[in-house]
């Protein structure tokens, strides 16, 4: 398989343009066996790569997706991820805010689930939906309890891209790597996803008219996402635009752009020192002999 990552690869400081960018591009698979095969080993490689930090302990990975409704940010997770240990990641997704959340910053409520070291975070949404929805939806930005002189300042969105973008610096620094996808699906591929959930009653309960309604702000959505990827896609925490109308695609470009992270952490396994070494085989020595 032959995926070059740094296609879909936002670079710092260019300005997006989501409509110059595909949501489809050729399959890097010829058929659904294939397919199979493929995610099976790249699932196999992210469980080995996983382990190995989990024992190197000194690197964590947080992994943040974003989309608009039925973008498949579920089934990346969920396929992409299967073989990784559940000891070494965690999957948490941010609903509206609860009382105490809004009584502190922005940042706050997804700090406190970081992954530690040696461990993968997944963010199903994240901090990004304070510059995606709460832009689309300004009245959600006056429940904030921000003080008037911030809500009345046309520099809110730049200072919290530049928020953003200290935040995950200083978790660069700190051993933390970050990788931020947008997952990149057509209004046309959306609505016949809606129709299928609808169409299958398995399906019923992901929808709701709620997704209706933010279909509407579709264009509004577009602009609010161009202009977070530009302003806050880095060298260090980079943002990725996956084609999403094909969710096997999507998968596989998503669990190829995990392994090139991965490649460049520079993880090893402990050593073992003499004296640790000579206690091991005096230890087997014993058991041999038990």
């Amino acid at each position: 398989m032959n995926i070059k990552t740094s296609e879909f690869k936002v670079p710092e400081g260019i300005a997006v343009d989501l409509s110059k960018l595909p949501t489809q591009v050729e399959p890097v698979y010829r058929s659904k066996k294939e397919y199979k095969e493929l995610l099976a080993e790249q699932v196999a490689a992210l469980s080995a790569q996983q382990q190995l930090q989990y024992a190197d302990n000194s690197h964590s990975l947080l992994l943040i997706f974003q989309a608009m409704d039925a973008a498949g940010k579920d089934g990346v997770i969920k396929h992409v991820m299967s073989g990784v240990n559940p000891q070494g990641c965690q999957v948490f997704s941010f609903k509206h805010p609860s009382a105490q959340e809004l009584d502190h910053d922005f940042l706050w409520r997804t700090t406190q689930c970081l992954p530690e070291r040696g461990r993968i975070g997944i963010f199903n949404r994240s901090y990004y939906e304070e510059v995606l929805i709460v832009r689309v939806h300004p009245e959600i930005l006056k429940n904030q309890k921000l003080p008037d002189s911030l809500l009345n300042d046309d520099a809110i969105w730049p200072n919290r891209y530049k928020s953003i973008v200290d935040f995950e610096q200083h978790m660069h620094r700190n051993g933390t790597k970050v990788i931020k996808f947008f997952l990149h699906l057509s209004k046309d591929e959306q609505r016949k996803r809606f129709i299928d959930r609808i169409d299958q009653p398995e399906k019923n309960w992901k929808f709701t008219i709620a997704d209706i309604n933010e279909r509407q702000h579709w264009d509004d959505y577009m602009r609010a996402y161009e202009s977070c990827l530009s302003a806050t896609s880095t060298e260090c925490s980079p943002w990725y635009v996956v084609p999403a109308d094909d969710k096997k695609n999507a998968r596989l470009i998503v669990s190829q752009v995990i392994l090139d992270a991965y490649k460049d952490m520079d993880m090893k396994y402990p050593e073992t020192s003499e004296e640790r070494r000579q206690e091991l085989l005096s230890i087997r020595e014993q058991l041999i002999n038990d």
